[in-house]
């Protein structure tokens, strides 16, 4: 949002400042100030002249060369505007004249023609965007004379605000409530022009008489106030230059004195208005629920697709106006137009909100309206707008009375929020006194109540009372930052630090990252939660996902179901660059429940790939350490006895036929390990071997770290490993493999391993083993080790799978 110095300075004497003390005081302050620029500057240097003769250019039949006088000489440019007329004045820009895009005019020939400056239009001079000629200028205007002085235009400094930063501060959305920040952070008084004295003046324009148009609101709808006022005798022009001239500084278009009278009066007080042609409405205005689905055409012309709960304005004939939005094609002003109706109205935030999103519409009023905004803003914000109207069209007179409808807003109690000097001075560190704290708050038109001591009483303003100031905290950061954070100074707090107690969740997945980190040699990636359909079809996941509401794309539509369409989309990025990688995800899916309407799941992910090796025995060994070294009980089972599809179904189509392993964790299946299917890489464009495993974390992650950590001095004595393969057929399992030597009792024996499988024919394979041996009190001797490699080959061959020779 663009906010002019110039106009500030109508309320706050604010004293000479650069642009870097006011960007800086202001962001520490109040708001981020993205940028300070100065506008106007040029029309110094831009000076009055009379057009003396026009020939036609030899060289183009579109261009004129036109001989003016400034009174002093005589000056002659090549000129293409339609509207060149001898005895015009208009602006002339001499060479060397700078303009706001940073154009500086220099010696030029055109056709061969050297042309001495140029004459200028309004979107030239920064006034408007009317571009079709010449700004033409009145006979009066004074030769010689610059265009700053001639318009009574200053070179102003605007504020470019970050809208973000006032996302909260609804009273910020206009110059006057930005004057009294402004006078509260520099400590200067306010000017107030629209006190009582204003209001009872502009009210004898009012007269006890029936207005020909009664606003009315009826049942459930966003009005929360609805002010209407009819004049006649309007007649529709051009602005005057000095509001043309602040609105195009301020990023608006001037359209015509109305609708700029309109706008002028948002920017400048931070409500929204709109002015009706008063003739187009049929009988009287009615503000409710559309209560159908409704094609409307706004302003803009654009249709929009209205549906039953959006707030409308009505006549008899149907929608006028998208309540707090934008008007329709029928309601605004023509040039034909000489009869209105101003409407200064206030609605529910959230209503306004969601019908905009819905939309896609955002416009100047939506965006202050959606902030909630103070009602008691209404009436002040009529009364400009007649003042301006009366000044801009004298022959305009008020028809009938001020109309009302909704909620007596001035019967609202103001919100009081007590405090004391010691605890604001507690929470802020400093030492302010109790006389400086109230001058502080009366600044921001807070009224202060001292009770006994250092006890307080802080009455909050309607326009802070809306969403910004709720709690005591508020009104002690409203002090805080009035006096400048950067003046506080530091200090390290009085409190006893103690270790954060996380959760046995947050310990599991910070010892999970580390292992995989330290261990599993990984990388750990962040991806989004929410997905496209084209998405989950590219991964060929067919399980349904949760729809979000309003999203804001159709690759964001979606709650995925799975980590592994994300895990994928991963892999088949990076695999562009390298040619192994391994990462790992904890992460959230989502999947649809009838009870709870959505069951969320914590998961691990881990993907392992390689352009030519085989990565799933790596992956399968690196999950079994993990679950070691996690100290969570678990058991990896052959393919077909898996049964859930919370982490993946056995039909879904990336599923090996034959790299594939359940792990059941604490007793349930809550983990697979599988390679990926060649055809569901191919989507991918994928080349090479993908291996991937999910755990989910959700089902064991408040059971996990019982108890206190038990440490173990490192082994004194040596392991022994021995390697050994045995014949089985293609279609085995190795979980089936492993399974047989559960029963052995041979306490030495540490783990069993798959190192290798390998296929030596169309029905047999081989599977290569290795035995870990380790006594904590002894080395272990031959004769030991020979007796048990023995009895593992023995109970291998009992269960038909024999050692390969």
């Amino acid at each position: 949002m663009l906010i002019s110095i110039g106009w500030i300075k109508e309320f706050v004497e604010l004293p000479k400042l650069s642009k870097e003390e006011i960007k800086k005081r202001f962001t520490l302050a109040t708001a981020e100030v993205e940028e300070v620029k100065e506008t106007g500057p040029h029309l110094k240097q831009i000076i009055i002249a009379q057009i003396k003769e026009i020939k036609k250019h030899p060289e183009a039949d579109k261009l004129n060369l036109v001989t003016f006088t400034t009174g002093k000489e005589n000056k002659t440019v090549v000129c293409g505007a339609s509207n060149v007329k001898v005895g015009l004045k208009i602006p002339y820009a001499p060479l060397g004249t700078t303009f706001p895009d940073g154009f500086t005019l220099v010696p030029k020939q055109i056709r061969g023609i050297m042309s001495e400056g140029m004459l200028c239009s309004e979107k030239e001079l920064g006034l408007s965007e009317s571009s079709s000629g010449l700004m033409e200028l009145a006979n009066e205007a004074p030769l010689g004379k610059s265009m700053s002085e001639y318009l009574n235009l200053s070179p102003d400094v605007l504020l470019d605000i970050d809208n973000k930063s006032i996302t909260h501060r609804p009273d910020l959305w206009g110059h006057f409530g930005m004057a009294r920040e402004f006078s509260a952070v520099y400590n200067l008084a306010l000017k107030n022009p629209f006190d009582h004295k204003w209001e009872d003046k502009l009210r004898k324009n009012f007269t006890s008489a029936k207005s020909p148009i009664v606003p009315r609101i009826e049942g459930e709808c966003a009005g929360l106030g609805y002010y209407g006022l009819s004049l006649d005798g309007v007649v529709i022009g051009d602005s005057p230059d000095w509001m043309k001239s602040r609105l195009t500084a301020c990023g608006l278009r001037p359209i015509n004195n109305v609708v700029d009278i309109s706008n002028y009066v948002m920017l400048e007080l931070g409500m929204p208005l709109h002015i009706f042609d008063r003739e187009m409405i049929k009988d009287q205005l009615i503000i409710k629920q559309l209560g159908k689905e409704t094609e409307f055409i706004t302003l803009d012309e654009e249709k929009r697709n209205l549906i039953k709960t959006d707030t409308v304005i009505c006549d008899s004939t149907g929608p006028l106006v998208l309540a707090g939005i934008m008007g329709g094609q029928k309601s605004g002003v023509t040039n034909k137009t000489s009869k209105i109706f101003v409407e200064v109205a206030n609605w529910k935030s959230a209503p306004i909100r969601k019908t905009s999103s819905r939309l896609g519409l955002r416009t100047d009023s939506s965006q202050r309206y959606e902030k909630s905004l103070d009602s008691a803003l209404l009436e002040r914000t009529m009364f400009r707008t007649l003042e301006l109207i009366l000044q801009i069209c004298p022959m305009a007179k008020v028809i009938g009375k001020l109309e009302y409808a909704g909620e007596n807003w001035k019967e609202k109690k103001p919100l009081k929020i007590k405090t004391t000097v010691a605890k604001i001075n507690m929470v802020l560190g400093t030492e302010i006194k109790k006389e400086k704290i109230i001058q502080i708050f009366e600044s921001l038109s807070f009224k202060v109540h001292g009770l006994d001591g250092d006890n307080l009483e802080v009455e909050v303003p309607s326009f802070r009372s809306t969403k910004d100031i709720e709690y005591e905290a508020d009104i002690i950061e409203e002090i805080g930052r009035i006096i400048g954070y950067d003046n506080i100074a530091e200090s390290s707090p009085h409190l006893e630090i103690k270790p954060v107690n996380l959760s046995s969740a947050m310990r599991l997945d910070r010892k999970i990252k580390d292992f995989m980190v330290y261990k599993g040699n990984s990388f750990e990636v962040m991806t989004y939660p929410m997905v496209g359909k084209s998405f989950l079809d590219k991964a060929s996941w067919t399980t349904p996902a949760i729809t979000v509401i309003n999203a804001m794309s159709e690759d964001c539509a979606l709650m995925r179901p799975s980590l592994i369409p994300s895990l994928l989309d991963a892999a088949a990025k990076n695999q562009k660059n390298f040619e192994a990688f391994k990462f790992f995800e904890i992460g959230r899916s989502y999947l649809k429940d009838s009870k709870n309407f959505s069951k969320e799941s914590n998961h691990l992910g881990v993907v392992f790939y390689h352009k030519t090796d085989n990565v799933f025995l790596d992956l399968a060994n690196t999950v079994e350490k993990l679950m070691s070294d996690i100290k969570v009980p678990f058991v990896m089972e052959q393919k077909g006895q898996f049964k859930s599809e919370l982490l993946l179904n056995e039909t879904w189509l990336g599923c090996h036929p034959f790299e594939f392993l359940n792990v059941r964790i604490m007793g349930k299946m809550n983990g697979v390990i599988t390679s990926v299917h060649p055809l569901v890489l191919r989507n991918y464009k994928m080349k090479g071997n993908l291996s991937m495993a999910i755990i989910d974390l959700s089902s064991f992650e408040d059971k996990s770290d019982r108890g206190n950590i038990k440490y173990k001095p490192i082994e004194k004595f040596p392991s022994s490993t021995f390697d050994w393969t045995l014949l089985a057929g293609k279609n085995i399992f190795v979980g089936e493999i492993l399974a047989c030597f559960k029963k052995i009792n041979i306490k030495e024996l540490v783990s069993i391993r798959v190192v290798d499988v390998y296929n030596i024919s169309a029905e047999q394979k081989t599977v290569t083993l290795r035995a870990t041996f380790n006594n904590p009190d002894k080395t272990l001797d031959g004769d030991f080790l020979e007796k048990s490699k023995n009895q593992l080959i023995e109970v291998a061959g009992q269960a038909g799978f024999v050692l390969k020779m």
